[in-house]
This record gives structure tokens, sequence and C-alpha cells, in this order.
């Protein structure tokens, strides 16, 4: 798969493994794209997320043409595998490459708050917050903590409010938001746990995450 050759006004990136993908990412993607004001989300599957084991990971191809299948259903989310044509593997260095790519574009950085709770384990994780706007969506179980959290604290005074969100993609970053929302309770793991991957979009059983 090349990388698409020009990219919409407003787009969201939604990292992951997806492994396999399911009705949680739809879900958050049609969300962004509602909420935010995106033209398109796309997908950013990861060939291998280094904060995950190799251990029960489908095959990139796999893993690509299970997202597309569930993604079909919406034609404003496009499923990439830009990190391996980039040749990165952290979210750091794929925003940087993104951004000199489709100089045009603003981007938005899209993640759950489980995600928030962890992102300062990644790789030059402040340099993200500074690339980007990014949106968080809440998840039961984690929000509370995640917004007590060493990025939420860090970055607290460039928090913004929910009725501002619809102009995050158009503001200097660091500025990101937490929106509290409808969860669609489907993962990646429950998917594995019970055998029904195929059923949501096709890969094969293996670690999900994000792209750190």
């Amino acid at each position: 798969m090349n990388a698409p050759a020009s990219a919409p006004a407003r787009v969201g990136l939604l990292g992951g493994s997806f492994n396999p993908a399911h009705s949680g990412h739809l879900h958050i993607s049609q969300l962004a794209l509602d909420i935010l004001g995106l033209d398109a989300v796309w997908w950013l599957v990861s060939p291998q997320n280094p904060l995950k084991s190799t251990e029960g990971m489908a095959p990139l191809g796999e893993r690509v043409a299970g997202a597309q299948a569930l993604a079909a259903a919406e034609p404003r989310v496009v499923v990439t595998d830009l990190e391996r044509a980039f040749d990165t593997r952290y979210t750091v260095d794929t925003l940087a490459k993104l951004k000199d790519r489709y100089a045009d574009t603003r981007w938005v950085w899209i993640m759950g708050a489980d995600n928030l709770s962890e992102v300062h384990q990644w790789k030059d994780w402040t340099r993200i917050f500074e690339t980007v706007p990014v949106a968080v969506f809440d998840r039961p179980s984690y929000s509370f903590q995640a917004l007590q959290g060493v990025a939420a604290r860090r970055f607290a005074q460039q928090r913004k409010s929910r009725v501002q969100a619809t102009k995050l993609a158009d503001m200097t970053p660091p500025a990101w938001v937490f929106l509290w929302s409808a969860f669609d309770s489907a993962s990646a793991t429950a998917l594995r746990q019970s055998g029904l991957g195929q059923a949501e979009g096709g890969a094969a059983k293996g670690a999900d995450g994000a792209t750190d």
C-alpha cells in the first residue's frame, strides 16, 4: 500500500495495531469526524508497536485488510500503513513525516483515555503534544485516572473545552481536549478471547494498542 497522494484540509489520525480492527475503532472515528469537524480520519496500522509483544501479532497485511473491510462502512475513514511506508515506529517520527509530506493539512491525533494514561512512556511524548492538537476520548475505568496522570497535568493549561473542540484542528499546539462520550465497549482483547476476531474485521489474533 502506498501513501495517499494528497490529504484533505483537516485529518484525524488514529494509530494502533488493529489486531483486529473492531467497532470501537469505527465508533471513535465517527465521533471524531462529527465532533471535531474533520474531513477524514486516517487509521495508521502499525507494523509493530514498540511497547507491545510480537507474540500473537497478525501479519501487517492481514491487519490492514481487516481494517479496510471494517472501514468500508465509513468512506471518510482511510486505512493506511504509512509507518511501513515511512519506515517509522514511533508516533513522534510519523507525525514529523506527515507534516513534511502533507504541508497544507491540519492534523489531530486521536486516542483513548487508556493511551493518555501511558503516553508519557512514548518516545519524546511532549513533542507529540507540541506538534499536533490531540483529542482524547473517554474510556470507562481509565478516564478519571488519565485526567490525573502525567500528560494531563503537564499540559493542563492547554486543555480546551468541549465547546472549543470543533476548532481543535485549527489551533496551534499544544492544544488538547477530553471528550466524554458514549463508548463502544468492543475491544481487540475481548474479540481475541472470544474468538470473534474474524467477524470484526478479518484480522488474526494478537496484541492491540496505539502506535507507541
